[in-house]
C-alpha cells in the first residue's frame, strides 16, 4: 500500500494548531521589595493613627507609672467620632484622673504624661499639698509626696512661680494666674485641662507652664509592655551606655512584675 506524504501547506496547518507554550507570568513576586515597603508603609500608618509606643523617661508619675515604663498608647481614645465610626469606636471624652499623653505646650515636639485634675469650669487650689477641687477635698490614692517642704507648688496658686529657667513655660504659667484666678482658686477655662504629676513633689506640669490645650491631648497610655530600669540619660537618646547596659543586664533590669500591666485612671469628682 502506498504511503500518503502530507502536502507542506497540510504541515503548516498541523504546525499552527498546536498550543502556544504559557506566557511568562508578570505578577511580582510577593516577597518582592515594592510588597515590603507597601507593608512597611501599612505599620507606620497604623503606628501613627491607631497606637503608639512611648517610654517614661522620669519620676514625675511615680508610683503609677516608673522611669523605663514602655507603654502602648491609644491615639483614638480621644479622637473627634465621625458620623459612622462612633456606633463601633471606643471614642470618650477627657475626665477628671485619666491619665493623658499630650503634645506639651511649649515644648512642641515633646510629648507629656500627667494626670487630668481639672476640666473645663472647676475651680481647683492646693493647700498644704492637698487639692481642694470644686470646694472638696480630693482624695487621691496614686499621689504620693517625697519633701516636707512646703513652696508654690504645694500652695498653688497662691504665691509666686518658683521656676524661671524657661521663659515660654514662666510666661504661659503667668498668664494663667493673671487671667484665670478668681478669690485664690484657678478656675479652667473651656477647651483647656489642669494637669499634675503623680509624684507632686517632682513633677514640672501645669502648675509651672499653665493649661492643656484639649487639641494637644494625643491619647491615653493602655498597657505597660516592657519597662527597664534605666536612668532618664538613657531612656532619652539610645545612646552607646545604653546598649551596652542592655546587653549586659536585659534579664536582670527588667521589671518582669510591670510585664502587660494594665494602665487606669482614677475617679475624681
Amino acid at each position: 500500500m502506498a504511503t500518503t506524504v502530507p502536502s507542506k501547506a497540510a504541515q503548516k496547518t498541523k504546525a499552527a494548531a498546536k498550543p502556544a507554550p504559557p506566557a511568562k507570568s508578570s505578577v511580582i513576586p510577593r516577597n518582592s521589595i515594592a510588597e515590603w515597603a507597601l507593608t512597611i508603609l501599612i505599620l507606620l500608618f497604623g503606628t501613627s493613627t491607631i497606637a503608639q509606643p512611648f517610654v517614661i523617661p522620669t519620676s514625675s508619675m511615680h508610683n503609677t507609672l516608673y522611669t523605663g515604663d514602655h507603654l502602648i498608647v491609644d491615639k483614638l481614645a480621644y479622637a473627634p467620632p465621625g458620623s459612622i465610626s462612633q456606633h463601633f469606636l471606643p471614642y470618650e471624652d477627657v475626665k477628671r484622673g485619666d491619665i493623658i499623653v499630650f503634645r506639651h505646650p511649649t515644648l512642641i515636639t515633646v510629648d507629656y504624661v500627667k494626670r487630668v485634675i481639672g476640666m473645663p469650669g472647676d475651680h481647683l487650689k492646693l493647700v498644704n499639698k492637698q487639692v481642694i477641687l470644686n470646694g472638696k477635698a480630693l482624695v487621691e490614692p496614686y499621689a504620693i509626696h517625697m519633701d516636707n517642704s512646703l513652696n508654690y507648688r504645694d500652695n498653688f496658686p497662691v504665691g509666686e512661680i518658683d521656676y524661671t529657667s524657661d521663659p515660654k513655660m514662666f510666661d504661659r504659667a503667668s498668664a494663667m494666674l493673671r487671667d484665670y484666678v478668681v478669690n485664690g482658686e484657678l478656675v479652667v477655662p473651656p477647651g483647656h485641662y489642669f494637669a499634675m504629676g503623680d509624684n507632686r513633689d517632682n513633677s514640672l506640669d501645669s502648675r509651672y507652664w499653665g493649661l492643656v490645650p484639649r487639641e494637644n491631648i494625643t491619647g491615653k497610655p493602655l498597657v505597660v509592655f516592657w519597662s527597664y530600669d534605666a536612668p532618664t540619660e538613657d531612656l532619652k537618646d539610645y545612646n552607646l551606655h545604653h546598649m551596652l547596659d542592655l546587653a549586659l543586664h536585659f534579664f536582670t533590669k527588667t521589671r518582669w512584675d510591670r510585664t502587660l500591666k494594665l494602665i487606669h485612671g482614677y475617679p475624681l469628682g
